[in-house]
C-alpha cells in the first residue's frame, strides 16, 4: 500500500528504519505488519516503507499522527482521549518510546537502585525515584524509600516534569493548587517537596524522570541541583544503552 509518495522519498528497509527510531528490528516488522507504519511486501517477501512515512514518530507531526504506533498492542501505550494530567505535544510517540525501552514491568537492577540512592545522600531527601510514565501509571523502575512498585498516572508530578527541558521543582505541594488535593499530598508519602529532571530517549523522548521527594517544604542548594542533575544525565545513559538496535 502506498499513498500519496513523492519520487524522491527513499524507500527504507525494517533494518533502517529501526535505526532511524532507535528500536528493536522485530518491533518495527510488528508496527509494519499490523499497520501503524505503512507498508508493502516485495517479492521476496521483506517489508518495505518510505521515509516520509516514518518522520511523524521522530518529528510528533499532527497530520502523520495516524502512523505512529504503540509499541505493542497493550493499551498501557497508547494516548488516552481525555487525560486528566497534561502530556507532552509527542505524547504518542513518547509512549511509543517508553514501550520500546522493554523497562517497564522488569525487574530491580543495581545500576539503577544505585542511582536513586545517590540521589537520596545528594539531596538529602528520604525518597527517590525512577519513573517510568505510561498513560494509566507511573511505575518505579527503581525507589529508595517508598514501597509502592506504582501509582497511577493522574497522580503523577512527573506528568508535569517531562513537559519541561530540565529540572521540575514544587517547593511546598500544600501550597501549590495543581497538588495540594492529590492523593499523595493529602496520604503516604505525604509528598511536600519534589523536584525530577526527564530521563530521555536518543530520539528526545522524555521516558521518565529522576526525582527526589521530601515530608518537608525545602529548597536544593546550588550543589545538591546539579547533582541530582548529573545523576539523571546517567540514568538516562543507561537507559539509553538498554535499547535493542541503538545507534
Amino acid at each position: 500500500m502506498q499513498s500519496n509518495i513523492k519520487t524522491d522519498d527513499p524507500v527504507m528497509t525494517t533494518s533502517e528504519v529501526a535505526r532511524l527510531l532507535g528500536v528493536a528490528t522485530s518491533t518495527v516488522q510488528i508496527w509494519m505488519e499490523s499497520g501503524a507504519i505503512e507498508s508493502w511486501k516485495t517479492p521476496g517477501g521483506h517489508r518495505r516503507t518510505r521515509l516520509s512515512l516514518v518522520q511523524g514518530l521522530l518529528h510528533g507531526k499532527d497530520d502523520n499522527a495516524h502512523l505512529r504506533p504503540a509499541a505493542s498492542n497493550d493499551k498501557e501505550f497508547l494516548p488516552l482521549l481525555d487525560p486528566n494530567y497534561p502530556v507532552p505535544a509527542d505524547e504518542r510517540a513518547r509512549l511509543a518510546a517508553v514501550g520500546a525501552s522493554g523497562l517497564v514491568d522488569t525487574d530491580e537492577e543495581p545500576r539503577f537502585d544505585r542511582i536513586v540512592r545517590l540521589a537520596t545522600m545528594v539531596t538529602g531527601s528520604p525518597i527517590a525515584l525512577i519513573s517510568l510514565l505510561t498513560s494509566t501509571r507511573q511505575w518505579f523502575k527503581a525507589r529508595v524509600g517508598l514501597e509502592p512498585r506504582e501509582t497511577p498516572r493522574d497522580w503523577a508530578f512527573c506528568s508535569h516534569a517531562v513537559l519541561r527541558e530540565e529540572m521540575f521543582v514544587v517547593e511546598d505541594a500544600l501550597g501549590d493548587e495543581r497538588f495540594r488535593d492529590n492523593p499523595l499530598v493529602q496520604g503516604d508519602p505525604k509528598i511536600r517537596f519534589y523536584a525530577g529532571v526527564p530521563l530521555r530517549d536518543r530520539a528526545g523522548h522524555p521516558l521518565g524522570t529522576l526525582c527526589v521527594i521530601d515530608r518537608e517544604p525545602r529548597r536544593l542548594r546550588a550543589a545538591e541541583v546539579q547533582g541530582l542533575l548529573d545523576l539523571a544525565a546517567i540514568a538516562a545513559a543507561e537507559i539509553q544503552a538498554s535499547r535493542p538496535n541503538r545507534f
